[in-house]
């Protein structure tokens, strides 16, 4: 079993539909740790530290965004993983997957506009206390892009204010979502869910390296070491 430069293996998984699975693996390898594969029919986690659960258009969003990818035979196991401690990262197709699942509280619905939204948006770290935000600070504003179509987050019932992880700035939040919020977390915190896409934000060429931080913090936690960051920094190749 091979590991990544900090010794730290995080599942990224691929249903029929998704396409940001690539962009997700390297953000991974970007910080420091090993990018392993894992399939929607496959109920084998090979072990992994962590799961991400990309963004993309799973089963074609039939019946509703997310819906049938939560039922996959891999998702018992990120369910049974997330129950237990795991950490697990939701990208926009993915946040949907994970509320459908029940591992978060709400649901996406469709934007106000009715269209499809792609651009930069700037967000606020809420809550830096998750598996995910520890790289960050509180108030910290994050460049990272939406794309999506059913992004509204909504939740009947009030959530815990330590469940809301991200908000968009203001003026930023591009879909409507109730009180601003651009991802939540389940009470432990060890499972987030987000719209924007912090793998299309890992490497300043493309406008931004701020979603990094997201992977980074994950990476760091599950490998008990020194901010993958440095390592990157020394010279290690970016591929």
């Amino acid at each position: 079993m091979s590991h990544g430069p900090n010794g730290v293996r995080i599942g990224v998984i691929t249903f029929p539909g998704t396409l940001d699975d690539v962009d997700a693996a390297r953000a991974v390898r970007y910080a420091g740790a090993e990018a392993v594969p894992l399939w929607h029919a496959d109920a084998d986690l090979r072990a992994v530290d962590a799961v991400v659960v990309p963004g993309g258009f799973s089963y074609g969003d039939y019946l509703r965004a997310g819906a049938i990818a939560a039922q996959a035979p891999v998702m018992r196991s990120v369910i049974d993983g997330a129950r237990r401690g795991l950490p697990v990262l939701g990208i926009c197709n993915g946040f949907q997957v994970l509320c459908e699942a029940g591992l978060l509280p709400g649901a996406l619905l469709p934007n106000t506009s009715l269209r499809f939204v792609c651009r930069q948006v700037e967000v606020e770290v809420v809550n830096p206390d998750t598996a995910f935000t520890r790289a960050c600070a509180r108030e910290d504003r994050l460049s990272i892009p939406v794309k999506h179509t059913t992004g509204r987050f909504y939740s009947p019932e009030p959530l815990d204010e330590r469940q809301v992880v991200l908000r968009y700035a203001p003026g930023q939040n591009p879909n409507g979502s109730q009180d601003d919020i651009a991802g939540v977390s389940n009470a432990a915190g060890n499972v987030l869910g987000l719209m924007p896409h912090p793998e299309h934000a890992v490497d300043p060429l493309t406008g931004s390296a701020d979603g990094l931080r997201l992977f980074e913090s994950v990476a760091v936690e599950r490998a008990g070491s020194v901010s993958p960051r440095l390592a990157l920094s020394s010279g290690q190749a970016r591929a």
